[in-house]
């Protein structure tokens, strides 16, 4: 099938829906004959998923905010040479579950007034922004929740609490409208198939 191959990230608060959408528009995608990557962030590569299992587990304090800055920034380096590059120039549609906004908004709003730090580290290391984002939005208790109810090791942003959760929701509400070119904020209260369908909808607008 024809297009022109398109950069798509999911992002939001944790327990939003994320990782479920971006799957399911995979699926829908491929369905209808494209190749598609799915991938993740921090991770998607063998040396940014070693740097995800750093980051991700192990106590809140563990890590300072600008430490995190640089660790998610060289898995993100790796993620964008081993993967998401050569995906593109291969003509594949690249369906990520966060990125560059998750940093932006977790060590550059959230944790410190280090947006700069990081604005200054992607343009000098990523440069590259995703041609549509999705931005899924929820109340922050439910989603920290869902999380939780995961009851898996990677927990450790959650256990930031719901005051960071509710900081992070506002942050990257914030985000949507700063790239209102690219984000569409989705509510992701309803039910998953018909946030399955918006999705679907708005991306085939963007491929058309």
């Amino acid at each position: 099938m024809g297009g022109a191959a398109r950069f798509i990230t999911f992002e939001g608060i944790d327990g939003s829906g994320k990782s479920t959408q971006a799957r399911r528009l995979a699926d829908d995608l491929r369905a209808q004959g494209r190749e598609v990557v799915l991938t993740r962030e921090p991770g998607g590569s063998p040396g940014a998923e070693d740097i995800r299992r750093l980051v991700l587990e192990g106590d809140p304090d563990r890590w300072s905010a600008e430490t995190e800055i640089l660790l998610f920034t060289a898995a993100r380096r790796d993620h964008l040479e081993k993967t998401i590059q050569p995906a593109l120039a291969a003509g594949k549609v690249v369906i990520c579950d966060r990125y560059a906004d998750s940093t932006r908004v977790y060590q550059g709003i959230t944790r410190g007034d280090l947006r700069v730090v990081v604005d200054r580290l992607h343009a000098l290391m990523i440069g590259r922004e995703p041609d549509l984002t999705f931005v899924l939005d929820m109340d922050p208790g439910i989603g920290l929740a869902r999380a939780r109810g995961r009851n898996g090791t990677e927990e450790r942003f959650e256990d930031f609490g719901e005051a960071m959760q509710v900081r992070m929701r506002a942050g990257f509400l914030d985000l949507a409208q700063e790239f209102a070119t690219r984000c569409r904020v989705i509510d992701a209260t309803r039910e998953a198939d018909a946030i399955a369908a918006e999705i679907a909808a708005l991306t085939q607008a963007a491929l058309a």
